[in-house]
């Protein structure tokens, strides 16, 4: 085994799922709506989190629009 290692020249190809990694990211969500997604989770067996990832994937792909209404 050697002491050093080149990682640049052990793979120098670009990894073609680098788009597709997630990044981590800090969000202040309502308790009820963490609630809501880890109920969810134990029923489909999901973590919550990838839930709520799935849940906002779709939301993307489908081009969803939000609608509010302030009161």
């Amino acid at each position: 085994m050697r002491e050093e290692y080149d990682i640049k020249n052990l793979n120098p190809r670009k990894n073609p799922y680098s788009n597709r990694i997630k990044k981590q990211v800090t969000i202040k969500l309502d308790g009820e709506i963490i609630e809501y997604f880890k109920n969810q989770s134990e029923s489909y067996g999901i973590p919550y989190q990838t839930l709520i990832n799935l849940y906002l994937a779709d939301c993307v792909k489908e081009k969803k629009q939000l609608q509010l209404s302030w009161k």
